[in-house]
């Protein structure tokens, strides 16, 4: 079950075929970083699956509860147990982020409690810390159009202190997939097995609903 809302739009093979390119050239991405460890978070279920969809590349590790929020609490729990000290947690739908964009988020988290990444569509790409706070992901508004304000209103009231980094847009919904297609078209290095998959489902591409899309 991935990127259901493409799912309506998209044969179920082409969604699936997608997110695991998504999946790889973000890690790719998060790999490229220097004295960085990387991990993934899913559930428990997934864990084995997941294990051998991306290798011996990076650590699969199985989140505490269900949901969403659970998973992002997992990621600074356990990575404050390693005693990591800055802890970055972001989505594997974004492999058109410019790395500096994530050395950037380490650099602004360093002067702050706490670094997020805005998405256009009221979430967020990215979240940092340097602590694990349970408090700070609750389950209502993840995954919606109010998860940020939601997210910044919690970090208020626990007195951290917020810096951000530069707002984008992730694949969620047909416009997304399209302002990625005409992105990787110029530049295919950015995500290339992604860029590869356009090639492949061109056809299927083309026939999206077509909204406003912009940045």
């Amino acid at each position: 079950m991935v990127k259901t809302r493409l799912a309506q739009n998209l044969p179920s093979l082409a969604v699936t075929a997608l997110y695991r390119c998504l999946l790889a050239d973000t890690l790719a991405l998060a790999t490229s970083l220097k004295s960085v460890e990387v991990a993934v978070m899913c559930p428990e279920p997934d864990r084995e699956e997941l294990g051998h969809v991306v290798g011996n590349t990076v650590q699969v590790v199985a989140q505490r509860g269900e949901g969403l929020a659970a998973g992002l609490t997992s990621v600074f729990r356990h990575f404050t147990v390693a005693g990591r000290q800055q802890i970055i947690a972001f989505n594997s739908d974004s492999p058109h982020l410019p790395r500096m964009v994530l050395e950037n988020a380490f650099e602004i988290l360093a002067a702050h409690d706490v670094v997020v990444g805005p998405t256009h569509d009221g979430g967020y790409y990215l979240v940092g810390a340097k602590a694990a706070h349970a408090a700070l992901f609750e389950s209502d508004g993840m995954g919606t159009g109010s998860a940020l304000d939601k997210l910044l209103t919690r970090a208020k009231s626990l007195e951290l202190s917020t810096g951000f980094t530069e707002p984008f847009y992730d694949i969620d919904i047909a416009n997304d997939l399209i302002l990625l297609a005409r992105e990787l078209q110029l530049a295919p290095e950015k995500a290339p097995r992604t860029a590869s998959w356009f090639v492949e489902w061109e056809q299927a591409v083309a026939q999206l609903p077509h909204g406003s899309v912009g940045e």
